[in-house]
């Protein structure tokens, strides 16, 4: 097998990042804000007012949709990995600083594989949500760890550092007051994924291309400058 070429890029397939469609509920066409720290993988969608903060990586296959319940803030150091999905309702809104979003992630969460995350929807700093977990029309407080498959919605507020069970269905504040502390292994696991995660922006934009353009995509600019070449002598 050829080694590879550790000053190469590889060939990478644009995430699609796009302005909002205008619409009669959102009537403004507003571009994603990405930090160039961040990456953006392939095969991922980021679409209407979503700010994406520094050290941000979105695996493949994720869905940042903001084109009805909008804006989407996504705190610096967070991780959205393979499959997941945040959405949220038009005109449902959680309030951060003054100001009113439809999705507040706060930094170094780590929102795992197939997850869901439905706005109105406030996920606070340190959170893990697990994979295959749904979100909807709630408030995660800081260091709260949601086991794979639960469900947490109808308007609760999970108290912080909080541990949500496997397959736990969390739809009252009765149920969210009586959750137990995060257990020492799976706050283990959480930081651990954090360890993971927070390389993996700047090696994939290594990986992908030595230069960013301002929405945070990576390319290789010997590539760029090879195009142009031909461009021009054609």
């Amino acid at each position: 097998m050829d080694n590879l070429d550790q000053n190469a890029s590889v060939d990478c397939f644009k995430p699609f990042i796009s302005p909002n469609p205008i619409t009669t509920f959102n009537p403004v066409a507003i571009y994603p804000s990405i930090d160039k720290t961040a990456f953006i993988s392939p095969l991922s969608c980021v679409i209407g007012d979503v700010i994406i903060r520094k050290n941000v990586f979105v695996s493949p296959l994720v869905s940042i949709r903001a084109d009805e319940g909008t804006p989407f803030h996504i705190g610096p150091n967070t991780n959205i990995q393979d499959g997941a999905i945040l959405h949220g309702l038009t005109n449902r809104f959680i309030t951060v600083e003054g100001r009113n979003y439809s999705i507040f992630v706060s930094s170094e969460a780590s929102i795992t594989h197939g997850a869901l995350i439905h706005g109105p929807c406030f996920i606070g700093k340190k959170v893990f949500v697990g994979f295959n977990s749904i979100v909807y029309d709630a408030i995660v407080e800081n260091g709260v760890f949601i086991a794979y498959n639960a469900v947490v919605t109808n308007g609760v507020r999970i108290p912080r550092n909080r541990f949500v069970p496997p397959g736990a269905n969390i739809d009252s504040q009765r149920k969210a007051d009586a959750l137990p502390f995060v257990p020492e292994d799976a706050a283990a696991f959480a930081r651990a994924v954090q360890v993971v995660n927070q390389e993996f922006p700047a090696a994939y934009h290594l990986l992908c291309g030595n230069s960013r353009c301002s929405c945070g995509v990576a390319y290789n600019s010997r590539q760029k400058e090879h195009s142009e070449s031909e461009s021009e002598s054609s």
